[in-house]
């Protein structure tokens, strides 16, 4: 394990750094925003633009690092990211917000393709799984971490966002000096969005509704913390919760869905989410504030790897010369959701007050479940040559960075 990470020791690092700056970032905008009196359809509209950004930034960085390569793509997006925070301390203005929002998704969606490429560059077939479960370990950590600062400073003073806005550039440090050479630069790769459906029409939807509950999750969360309670930490502990829940139950979903099947084991996952869904939309104004965290995690455990293994699923039916297109395309069916989902639930919540956001996941879920049924009945599971580890899986399902990375490995092979 020490060896297959030592190449990429320095780019783990930035990550770690960078990453702990967008947990900061992530959880105090939301609050920030509600102590400022915007609207919770606002905030929803702020959550919106951000994965708006990030859909723009999954179709265009590739193009972008094709032109001048991995470092170079990655110190610019940091910078533009770093500055991102300082600005929304700086102006109070619902409409400039969401634009920055839209900015930073934007740099994130190309960071974490300059980030995964790379790891998909300095890592091999033998020890990929074991290079990609420390990144999301990592990434789920550090986000929680982050997300903890919230509890440093009041957040509605400055000291936050400066803090946000220094580990973000901080983090540019050790990939601006890592010595172990970049990634060959990648060609572009358009997603079949009609070809998708017809190769997994359960695990495409799979991916828009995660991109539903969990987009309106990362957007709105914090607001459902703060209409409970005037304690802030509540929204620290209970987003820290939520994604060290959805970190500890990566792999074990994972493992049992090489075992029975991935249909089966989405469905559990969404019939668990959508029970505590609706637990957290009737009781969590009654309970404590470890009683929501709790409930909170144990959502996250369920909700969070939707997504891994609906991209599992896809790519167990599809050709591996369409591993390409489904890796960018599933993406990109995230990202609609999470666009879209914000809105809707915001006026949701708007409507019928905060509960209404789980809820709206809750309902999510069910639909989920009704048509994986749907599916499991229309046809049957995989046939076992086809079916992928979900090692492999995993590599595929964090962001786009896979997508080039699988091209570069068609046409090397291609000229040997």
């Amino acid at each position: 394990m020490r060896r297959a990470l030592a190449p990429v020791a320095a780019l783990l690092l930035g990550v770690s750094i960078l990453l702990t700056g967008q947990g900061l970032q992530g959880t105090l905008l939301p609050v920030r925003a509600t102590l400022e009196g915007f609207s919770t359809v606002a905030i929803g509209m702020m959550g919106g633009a951000y994965f708006f950004g990030f859909t723009l930034g999954c179709l265009r960085g590739g193009q972008l690092i094709k032109r001048v390569g991995h470092i170079r793509v990655f110190l610019a997006m940091t910078a533009l990211a770093s500055a991102s925070p300082l600005l929304h301390g700086l102006v109070l203005q619902e409409w400039i917000w969401a634009l920055l929002r839209m900015l930073t998704g934007f740099c994130f969606a190309v960071l974490y393709v300059v980030i995964e490429s790379w790891l998909n560059e300095q890592s091999s077939q033998e020890n990929r799984g074991v290079v990609f479960a420390t990144y999301v370990m990592i990434t789920m950590t550090v986000l929680a971490a982050g997300q903890m600062m919230l509890l440093l400073y009041d957040p509605a003073e400055l000291y936050l966002f400066a803090i946000a806005s220094v580990l973000v550039s901080l983090a540019a440090l050790p990939v601006a000096l890592s010595t172990a050479p970049s990634p060959e630069q990648p060609e572009h790769v358009k997603p079949k969005l009609k070809r998708l459906f017809e190769i997994s029409p359960a695990g495409t939807l799979a991916c828009l509704g995660s991109g539903f509950a969990n987009g309106s999750f990362w957007a709105l969360a914090p607001v459902f913390t703060t209409r409970l309670t005037d304690d802030v930490s509540l929204a620290a502990w209970f987003m820290t919760g939520t994604v060290i829940g959805g970190a500890v139950s990566q792999w074990p979903l994972g493992a049992l869905s090489d075992r029975v099947g991935r249909r089966q084991v989405m469905i559990l996952a969404s019939l668990v989410a959508a029970g505590i869904g609706v637990a957290l939309a009737l009781l969590a104004s009654q309970l404590s504030n470890t009683g929501v965290t709790l409930l909170g995690a144990a959502w996250g455990a369920a909700s969070f790897p939707l997504y891994t293994l609906a991209v599992a699923h896809t790519n167990d039916y599809a050709d591996p010369s369409e591993y390409v297109m489904v890796s960018g395309g599933l993406l990109l069916m995230y990202g609609i959701g999470a666009i879209i989902g914000p809105f809707v639930a915001s006026t949701a919540m708007e409507l019928a007050g905060p509960a209404a956001l789980f809820m709206y996941t809750a309902v999510v879920h069910v639909l989920l479940i009704l048509y994986a049924i749907f599916r499991m009945l229309r046809r049957k599971s995989a046939p076992e040559e086809q079916h992928i580890t979900f090692a492999d899986a995993l590599a595929t399902a964090g962001t786009a960075s896979h997508v080039y990375e699988e091209e570069i490995t068609q046409h090397a092979g291609e000229e040997r």
